[in-house]
C-alpha cells in the first residue's frame, strides 16, 4: 500500500494553473525523485505533501489519513514529516546545536545531556562531528545543507522532504549530499521525495523517478526506465536537449517568479486566517 497518494491535485495561483489533475504514489521507504523545469511546480507541490498549502481540489492522502480533510491527520504529519529545505533555512542566531536541536529546546523532553548525546549523533551521521559551537556563517553551503538534513531527522520522521538539495554546489559537494541521502534512507528506513532538476543526482539517489511537466506527472518509472524512456518530454529533458516539445525562454522564468510571488502571498493570508 502506497505511503503517499495525491489524487487529482489541481491548484492555481491566479491566471497560472500550477498543478493539473496530477496524480502520485510514493511508496514506504522509497526515494521518489521528482524531477522537472523551474517553474513546473515542483516545490508547490512539496509544500501539499508537508502540509503548507492545500490544493483547490484533489486529495493528499499520508499514510492513510486525508490530509486537508481531517485535522489529525495535519498533526500527524507535523509530527512526522520533515523538510530540508533548498537554502537550508538555519537559524543564522543560533548554533549547530542550537539548531539541530531546535524542536527540543522549543518543545522539551529531553535532558540537556540527551540533546548533547542525540545532536553528537546526528552530526557524526551527516559527516559534521564537532561542529556544534559553530554559527551558520561559518560553514560553507554544503556543510548548511547536512545541518539542515540532521535537524530534520532530530524529529525521527517517517518522512523527509528534500527541495532541492543540491542547488548551488559544486559536483564534488552534491555527491556528498546525493551519498548523505542514500546512507540515510538505508539507516534510518524513511520514505524520501526529492525533486530536483539535475539528472545525475535523480539517477543516482531515485528509486523511482517522475517528471512533472504542464501541471501533470507525464512519466514514472525506475532510473533505468527514465534513462531509456522514448517518451518525447522525458528523452528531450533528460537529455537536455534544444529540440523538442519542451520549450525555454523569459516566459518560464516569469511563470516561476510569479508562481513563487502567489504562493507566499497565499500562505501568508492563510497565517492571518
Amino acid at each position: 500500500m502506497s505511503l503517499i497518494e495525491l489524487r487529482n491535485i489541481h491548484k492555481s495561483f491566479g491566471n497560472n494553473h500550477v498543478l493539473q489533475g496530477l496524480d502520485l504514489t510514493v511508496e514506504p521507504q522509497e526515494t521518489h525523485v521528482i524531477v522537472g523545469r523551474s517553474g513546473e511546480g515542483k516545490s508547490v507541490l512539496l509544500k501539499h505533501l508537508a502540509g503548507l498549502l492545500p490544493p483547490d481540489s484533489g486529495q493528499v492522502i499520508v499514510a492513510d489519513k486525508h490530509l486537508y480533510e481531517d485535522p489529525e491527520a495535519l498533526r500527524w504529519v507535523r509530527n512526522n514529516v520533515a523538510m530540508v529545505f533548498q537554502m537550508a533555512a538555519l537559524f543564522d542566531s543560533l548554533t549547530v546545536f542550537e539548531n539541530v536541536a531546535f524542536h527540543y529546546l522549543e518543545n522539551g523532553g529531553k535532558t540537556l545531556a540527551e540533546l548533547q548525546r542525540m545532536v553528537d549523533k546526528l552530526l557524526e551521521l551527516v559527516d559534521l562531528p564537532d561542529t556544534g559551537h559553530l554559527l551558520p556563517a561559518e560553514l560553507s553551503g554544503g556543510m548548511r545543507k547536512r545541518v539542515g538534513l540532521a535537524r530534520a531527522l532530530a524529529a525521527e520522521p517517517e518522512i523527509i522532504l528534500y527541495d532541492e538539495p543540491t542547488t548551488g554546489l559544486d559536483p564534488v559537494t552534491s555527491e556528498v549530499i546525493n551519498e548523505l541521502i542514500i546512507r540515510v534512507s538505508e539507516q534510518e528506513h524513511v520514505t524520501s521525495v526529492v525533486i530536483t532538476h539535475d539528472m545525475k543526482s535523480a539517477y543516482g539517489v531515485g528509486d523511482r523517478i517522475s517528471m512533472l511537466y504542464d501541471g501533470n506527472i507525464v512519466f514514472s518509472g525506475t532510473p533505468d526506465e527514465v534513462r531509456t524512456s522514448t517518451n518525447p518530454i522525458v528523452h528531450q529533458f533528460v537529455n537536455g536537449l534544444a529540440k523538442g516539445p519542451i520549450t525555454t525562454g523569459e516566459d518560464e522564468q516569469v511563470k516561476s517568479r510569479a508562481i513563487e510571488l502567489m504562493e507566499m502571498r497565499e500562505q501568508a493570508a492563510g497565517k492571518r486566517a
